[in-house]
């Protein structure tokens, strides 16, 4: 019931905002006014468990930073110690006269108790514990928050890119890139926090040695010149009362130096101390044998404490073949299950049956063969993510282009070499890379011109160059500002890219249907309209046309309200694809040009324009006389090219008429162009010349 009312009363507290204004408070009384005996008792108790409960809340978290209240928490028990310091030094030096109880008795406990009643040598324990705190637990502590808080912070930048590069490739969400950046910055927070509240511990160990001289110099003082006090009388008891004060303080604050110390030294990623410590130390079999094996040999030695030394030997030696067993085990149900599912393989094959159409495999739209070395990249009980990042890949493509990706199906193939993938379509190959499953890509994004130790090699998705590094590189390459990925990212990433540049092979009649099946549950008189107009076939052409020129079919019903439209007036393919991409003006030029108002355009000689429109009308669309196709190749890319190299996208404008024509003109002989019309213009656009080609 009590226990009950205390919580209820804490959390009341809570609530209200109040818990550490009375902290503070309550600290601040510790140091003015005196406090009794049996107060100081309670609090000096209150100082050990709270310093046990935070060293014990540091080894049973996960991650640092479920602990992210720590440097506060550090801070409160630093002032707290000290306050219990000052409070029980005014009762030492006032009452210590009376005896050893005059302070209370953990004191006196700790003063007589565990240090044996003599005060020589409770001054070496309390010196050998200062020692131990301030030159070994605090200062490495200290070091370890300084540098964790500089790398941290160095490391930002190329984490922030990594997550960038994560969700570019569709790995990721949006909510899931900015969970990660909000992670990213607590732990900066956090270790920064930690860098600046290991300064309080240091300056609490030197505070202890200061406050232990005070005492018993000042006790000695007063015991002899105020109470006619013996020397040996005032030094027993004041020396006594002292270095009691000293260990009962030093000790809670040994604990919450252990504490930072190990919070520090502990990795980021989510970990069962406890764990992870007894599998990493105790794991190995052979460590444990070769152990026993020293401890029985120095165990024979003559005039060695023989009992412990083999008593060990035998627990390690146990430990060790106890271990070696359940492997053996392991192994052989392994093998066990392996063999049956061998067995099983076998019959199902013993019964020949008559061949069907089932027996002929479909090829798959989508395939991805790897070589034998990057087999555990796509086994997840092998720890491999590839899958799971194709996954992402597939749901950021559907979304972005509007229809849904087929599966990728992932098999190995031996007549590859061991580190080659083959990204194929329909059973033709389409891209092939290289990868390094046990090396991690620093990708340089441009502007990077510090040298970075690994093999150097090309981004197979962009083109830019990158080097395959150590992973234990990865924290110095992402200070530097490279993007840092896996060798399953970058496979990823370049499935990414392949897709969209065969977006319109993957799209078929089936997809079609599919997405007119859908849009039919909520607007069946839209879809009853134009299938009556329009046979599938040319929608499914219609869209597969805006795939292969970069646009986005996801405003499908848009698409489809259009084309029935214009359906009831023509049937011509050409009018159709132009209406479409029309009422897609404003989603092509976002696309494009970002929400800039002012978008930058390249145009044709009013003559060229003309000679080009009488070729079209003639039906002379594809015969470009040889000299001016070369002509207009090299003054359209050196447009694209001074366009790229300040950051701006090219456009070429032309007419209607001439579009379609310039449009495949720009796809065979010039990348990176986008072709426009002007009835495709929003009208709140702004045009702003940028450059012409003439005949």
């Amino acid at each position: 019931m009590n226990t009950a009312i205390a919580s209820s009363w804490l959390q009341r507290v809570s609530v209200l905002g109040l818990g550490a204004p009375v902290l503070v408070l309550a600290v601040l009384a510790m140091i003015v006014l005196p406090l009794p005996p049996p107060m100081l008792d309670m609090l000096f108790t209150f100082n050990i468990t709270l310093s046990l409960a935070v060293i014990l809340g540091v080894i049973y978290i996960m991650r640092p930073l479920e602990f992210g209240v720590f440097p506060t928490v550090l801070l409160f028990g630093t002032l707290l110690r000290l306050a219990l310091n000052v409070a029980s030094t005014r009762v030492v030096l006032l009452e210590g006269h009376t005896g050893t109880d005059a302070a209370g008795r953990v004191i006196e406990a700790f003063g007589d108790f565990v240090i044996g009643g003599n005060y020589a040598v409770g001054l070496v324990v309390f010196a050998i514990l200062v020692v131990i705190n301030f030159v070994v637990v605090t200062k490495g502590a200290t070091r370890v928050s300084e540098v964790t808080a500089r790398f941290t912070l160095d490391a930002m930048p190329g984490k922030q890119m990594a997550i960038d590069a994560d969700l570019n490739a569709g790995m990721i969400s949006q909510d899931e890139a900015r969970t990660r950046r909000e992670e990213i910055r607590q732990e900066a927070d956090f270790y920064g926090a930690m860098d600046g509240s290991s300064k309080f511990v240091r300056g609490d160990a030197v505070a202890g040695i200061i406050i232990l001289v005070i005492n018993l110099l000042g006790g000695l003082a007063i015991g002899i010149l105020q109470h006619d006090m013996g020397f040996g009388q005032a030094l027993q008891v004041y020396a006594l009362l002292t270095v009691g004060d000293g260990l009962v303080a030093q000790i809670p604050a040994l604990l919450l130096s252990t504490a930072v110390a190990i919070i520090v030294t502990r990795m980021s990623r989510s970990q069962d101390m406890g764990n992870e410590l007894f599998t990493q130390v105790f794991g190995q079999p052979r460590v444990l044998a070769v152990s026993a094996g020293v401890l029985g040999l120095m165990g024979l030695v003559p005039g060695m404490p023989n009992v412990a030394f083999l008593l060990l030997a035998a627990v390690a030696g146990g430990l060790a073949w106890m271990l070696h067993q359940q492997r053996q085990q392991a192994v052989v149900e392994s093998a066990e299950v392996e063999q049956a599912e061998q067995r099983q393989a076998q019959r199902a094959q013993a019964a020949p049956k008559e061949l069907g159409w089932d027996d002929v495999a479909e090829v798959d739209p989508v395939g991805l063969e790897v070589g034998y070395r990057l087999v555990p990249l796509a086994d997840a009980a092998q720890g491999g993510e590839l899958t799971a990042r194709i996954k992402g890949v597939r749901k950021k493509l559907s979304q972005s282009l509007g229809f849904l990706i087929h599966p990728v199906h992932i098999r190995d193939n031996l007549e590859l070499p061991p580190t080659r993938y083959r990204v194929s379509i329909y059973g033709v190959p389409v891209a092939e890379g290289d990868v390094r499953p046990d090396r991690e890509m620093a990708i340089n994004p441009g502007g990077i011109n510090a040298p970075i130790q690994g093999e150097q090699t090309t981004d197979p998705a962009f083109g830019m160059p990158a080097w395959w590094i150590d992973p234990a590189a990865r924290e110095h390459a992402q200070t530097l500002g490279y993007t840092v990925v896996d060798a399953s990212t970058v496979v990823a990433t370049h499935l990414s890219q392949v897709l969209k540049r065969h977006a319109q092979e993957l799209l078929g009649h089936q997809e079609v249907q599919q997405m007119l099946d859908v849009l039919a549950k909520s607007s069946p008189k839209l879809v009853e309209d134009l299938t009556a107009a329009l046979p599938l076939a040319t929608v499914v052409k219609v869209l597969q046309q805006l795939l292969i020129e970069r646009v986005p079919v996801r405003s499908f019903r848009l698409i489809c309200e259009t084309l029935a439209e214009t359906a009831s007036r023509t049937k011509d393919f050409e009018t159709l694809l132009a209406s479409a991409r029309q009422a897609l003006g404003r989603q092509i030029v976002q696309e494009i040009g970002g929400m800039d108002r002012e978008l930058p355009v390249i145009t044709l000689d009013p003559e060229l324009e003309q000679m080009l429109h009488e070729m079209t009308q003639k039906g002379n669309a594809g015969l470009l006389e040889p000299g001016l196709a070369e002509k207009m190749r090299d003054a359209l890319e050196r447009s694209a090219k001074q366009q790229q190299e300040r950051g701006e996208p090219a456009v070429l404008l032309v007419p209607p008429s001439i579009r379609t024509l310039m449009a495949r003109f720009a796809r065979q002989a010039v990348s990176g162009l986008h072709v426009l019309s002007h009835d495709e213009v929003p009208e709140d656009r702004r045009l702003r010349l940028v450059g012409s080609v003439d005949r």
